[in-house]
């Protein structure tokens, strides 16, 4: 297997330099796991207060999820806290979860980084699309048929359909267990909000900015971190796209510095939070040239969508590509 080419620290940073990068604050971990969560809980009664407000809500909710799923591929790195038993438990119980499965998955991805081993190759590989395509794709993921595909259809399909031995309440208890967040989540918030009128609150507040905003921004996310990069490619400073976000695109699209991917791929273990300090010693030194950087995410988008439209053939991956989509979002 061809494993992807790294670069040291030594290469670019003094000991002085890298020391501070290196470190991981359990105070800044904390404060990041709650901001996130602050956020969702500001937005969501700001709604409840001024239901006119929804749509705003639902963009800000799907972003701070997109967020805490951004904490937990820090804890994946274990540089969401320096004790790496607590970095794990605010990696399993305060974000979206899974972190023992995400793990071992996602640093395949480093190891192997647009390679043909790369277990996230599918994501970029369709790449580019037709204009027409990328907007089918936004379409779906805005309509909540991203998240149906994803999370609900498989579901259905084995349910019409069991195997031999089964039956449909296991499979119904199965599922029920292997989605025992979103469910008790579920009942805990309607149980909480409902006496007061509010029983809309979850499914307005939580799931519908899970299954429209979040699928839509983690598509945008991964186009800008990874679409038209080549396969086998052999610097590792190209594996991976920098992509400037203004104040509202970090709101509403990339928080946690997620936009910083090129410095995350070169220096994994890297806290999302100094990666802004590594981008800019890497400017001083004159490095940035010869990274890959986008101005914008529209320019990204751009760039992720200049297939001819004479060449459209339906915007569909492949089976194996929706397995990476699937697994990445879950």
């Amino acid at each position: 297997m061809a494993v992807a080419a790294r670069v040291a620290p030594k290469d670019y940073f003094t000991a002085d330099e890298w020391a501070p990068l290196a470190r991981r604050s359990g105070l800044i971990g904390y404060a990041l796991v709650a901001h996130a969560w602050a956020v969702i809980f500001a937005a969501a009664a700001m709604a409840m207060a001024w239901p006119i407000t929804i749509p705003l809500a639902v963009m800000i909710i799907g972003a701070r999820q997109l967020g805490l799923a951004i904490l937990m591929h820090d804890a994946a790195h274990g540089a969401l806290h320096p004790n790496l038993k607590v970095n794990d438990v605010l990696g399993e119980y305060l974000t979206p979860g899974g972190l023992v499965q995400y793990r071992g998955y996602h640093l395949g991805h480093h190891k192997y980084a647009q390679q043909a081993e790369d277990p996230d190759l599918g994501l970029s590989a369709p790449f580019p699309i037709t204009r027409l395509s990328l907007r089918r794709k936004i379409v779906r993921d805005l309509t909540g048929q991203t998240h149906f595909k994803q999370r609900w259809a498989p579901f259905f399909r084995r349910l019409a359909h069991p195997q031999p031995g089964e039956s449909r309440l296991g499979i119904t208890r199965k599922f029920v267990v292997g989605r025992w967040r979103f469910f008790a989540g579920a009942a805990l918030t309607v149980a909480v909000t409902a006496p007061f009128g509010y029983w809309w609150a979850w499914p307005v507040l939580w799931w519908l900015p899970q299954a429209t905003w979040y699928p839509m921004i983690t598509r945008l996310r991964n186009i800008a971190e990874h679409a038209c990069v080549p396969k086998d490619e052999p610097d590792p400073l190209r594996h991976a796209r920098t992509t400037h976000a203004n104040l509202l695109e970090r709101a509403f699209l990339a928080p946690y510095w997620v936009n910083y991917h090129c410095e995350h791929h070169m220096f994994m273990h890297v806290p999302c939070y100094r990666l802004p300090q590594a981008h800019r010693l890497l400017k001083a030194k004159g490095v940035l040239p010869k990274m890959l950087t986008a101005k914008s995410y529209l320019e990204v988008l751009r760039l992720a969508s200049s297939r001819p439209a004479d060449q459209d053939a339906g915007g569909s991956l492949t089976p194996e590509a929706r397995g990476v989509v699937r697994t990445v979002i879950q």
